[in-house]
């Protein structure tokens, strides 16, 4: 995969650029909703051990026909350790947030995410401008209203899991820039091949078993996670990042939150009070802040996505 940045390479078509960002948007965003059709049937710890077992397959499969190389030895230990934090701990602890809480609600806890990574990035030495110290506190702000009442309050499960989440998201993210892995495409197809092995240990642990035959629409959507989230919406993502600013591919951040709300409303007949959305402003707020923060202060060239920053999100 060639990491010359955006502007080296032939400028994309308007309509190009248009569709991914739609893809990733429309498509990440209704993966929320389509956890919650899919729990109707599975487990949550198995939903997302098979989600993750049938993508990372599928684009190991491929990356391997296509000459990517398989990771080493020792990228494979490092990977087995990621995923713990960006499926098991992520993905997994959403899945069965959304078994007491809605979809568009796990969606908005989700998206504090980069906030906890700027505080980890400043833990590490890398230390916030003025403006992102701003984004961070307007959006903690923001985290802390939407913890102090509504409908999470009262799930104290969905509370700890849509808390662990996003920090267990934003860790990964921050730790593996200092480790050897993979290219992204390979490293996000061992992520969810070892996750799901993580994830089956965690479904035995839980004791989840799946005790009478799934239904047609539970099956849909989890075969959508596989196909719509997993693996086209990744690979739009991943193309963004080759191909437009920094700060634009990661607008999903505070994009999907008022997607995923929308499908839930719409389509899943959930209901949202004014301190739900109002906490959701203000932590998208706060994320807009510190991204268009972050693109102020980035160099002219940009560098090549890690394997971790170029992975799909919680959901």
């Amino acid at each position: 995969m060639s990491t010359a940045a955006p502007h080296d390479r032939a400028a994309p078509g308007a309509l190009a650029v248009a569709f991914a960002l739609a893809s990733v948007y429309i498509l990440w965003g209704s993966t929320y909703l389509a956890i919650r059709f899919a729990l109707e049937s599975y487990p949550p710890f198995l939903l997302g051990a098979g989600r993750m077992f049938l993508a990372g397959l599928i684009m190991y499969v491929v990356l391997r026909a296509r000459g990517v190389a398989s990771p080493t030895g020792k990228q494979w230990r490092t990977l087995w350790i990621l995923s713990i934090w960006m499926v098991l701990l992520s993905n997994g602890l959403v899945n069965l947030a959304e078994t007491e809480v809605g979809s568009g609600l796990a969606a908005i806890a989700v998206a504090s995410m980069p906030l906890f990574a700027g505080v980890f990035a400043m833990l590490r030495g890398r230390h916030p401008s003025k403006i992102e110290w701003i984004g961070l506190l307007i959006g903690f702000l923001g985290v802390l209203w939407l913890n102090a009442g509504g409908e999470l309050s009262s799930s104290t499960l969905g509370l700890i899991c849509l808390v662990i989440a996003p920090i267990a998201w934003a860790w990964g993210s921050i730790w593996s820039r200092d480790q050897d892995l993979p290219q992204p495409f390979m490293s996000a197809a061992g992520q969810m091949l070892t996750g799901s092995i993580w994830m089956l240990i965690a479904a035995v642990i839980h004791g989840e078993r799946i005790t009478q035959m799934p239904t047609l629409s539970a099956t849909g959507a989890m075969l959508y996670l596989v196909v719509a989230g997993s693996i086209f919406g990744f690979t739009a993502y991943i193309w963004l990042l080759h191909h437009v600013r920094p700060a634009l591919a990661t607008s999903y951040a505070y994009v999907n939150p008022p997607i995923a709300v929308l499908f839930g409303a719409l389509i899943g007949g959930e209901h949202f009070t004014a301190h739900d959305l109002g906490a959701m402003a203000v932590i998208l707020v706060g994320v807009v802040i510190i991204t268009l923060a972050k693109a102020r202060a980035a160099k002219p060239v940009a560098a090549a996505p890690s394997a971790a920053s170029s992975s799909e999100p919680a959901a």
